[in-house]
C-alpha cells in the first residue's frame, strides 16, 4: 500500500503515527504530494482523490481510500491493530473527532494568512477558529485527562497530533499556559519515538 501526503498535514501524520507506534510503518509506502489547498494539486492525488485532500491511502486489492479517520478504521481492520478497542469506542471516537476539528481549526487559520491577499484577510474569523480550538482544549484538560493517562488508542495519536500540530504552526500562542495537566501529558506523549519519527517539516 501507500500513503500520499505532506509531512507538515498533522492528519497525514495521524496516519504516520499509528503506523510506527504499531510497528507497521514498513508496511505502507509514505509518498510527499502537493494537494489542493490553492491551485492544482498533484496528478496522483486527485486521480485517487477527487477532493484533491490528503492523506490518501492507496490499495492493491480496491479503490483508494481517503480522508485520516476512514484510512485509521481501514489500517486498523486490516492490521488488527486494537487502537479502536470496543470497551472504549464511542471515547475513542469522540476524542480522535476533537483532534481533528482542533487540527482543521488550526489549519484554516495558516490559510487564511498564507493564501487570502492581506487586505482581505478577516482577524475575526481566524480568532473564532482559535476560539474553537482553545474550547476543546479546556474540555480536554477538565474532563478526559483520565482518558488519555489510560492505555493507548487511537484518540492518544490523535490528540498528540493535533497538539503537534499548535507547537508546530500556533506556537506563539502557548496553549500550554492554562492546562498544566494537557501539558505534562504531551511533554511526555510528544518525545515518544513514533511522535519524534513522524515530526511535521515543511
Amino acid at each position: 500500500m501507500e500513503l500520499l501526503g505532506a509531512t507538515a498535514s498533522p492528519f497525514v501524520r495521524k496516519v504516520r503515527t499509528l503506523l510506527a507506534e504499531t510497528d507497521y510503518d514498513d508496511k505502507v509506502t509514505f509518498t510527499p504530494v502537493t494537494a489542493a489547498a490553492v491551485g492544482q494539486a498533484d496528478a496522483a492525488l486527485t486521480a485517487a482523490n477527487p477532493l484533491g485532500k490528503i492523506p490518501v491511502l492507496l490499495r492493491t486489492d480496491g479503490p483508494a481510500v481517503y480522508d485520516s479517520r476512514v484510512i485509521c478504521r481501514y489500517l486498523d481492520a486490516h492490521f488488527s491493530l486494537d487502537a479502536y478497542p470496543e470497551a472504549r469506542l464511542w471515547e475513542v471516537l469522540t476524542l480522535e473527532a476533537t483532534a481533528d476539528a482542533m487540527m482543521e481549526a488550526g489549519v484554516l487559520m495558516v490559510y487564511e494568512a498564507r493564501f487570502r491577499p492581506e487586505e482581505k484577510q478577516f482577524d475575526g474569523w481566524v480568532e473564532g477558529q482559535w476560539t474553537k480550538i482553545e474550547r476543546a482544549l479546556d474540555v480536554i484538560e477538565g474532563r478526559w485527562m483520565s482518558h488519555l493517562t489510560g492505555p493507548k488508542d487511537m484518540s492518544h495519536i490523535a490528540i498528540g497530533c493535533a497538539l503537534g500540530y499548535l507547537d508546530f504552526r500556533h506556537g506563539a500562542r502557548d496553549w500550554r499556559a492554562t492546562r498544566p495537566e494537557l501539558a505534562a501529558w504531551a511533554e511526555s506523549f510528544l518525545q515518544t519515538e513514533a511522535m519524534l519519527a513522524t515530526a511535521p517539516s515543511d
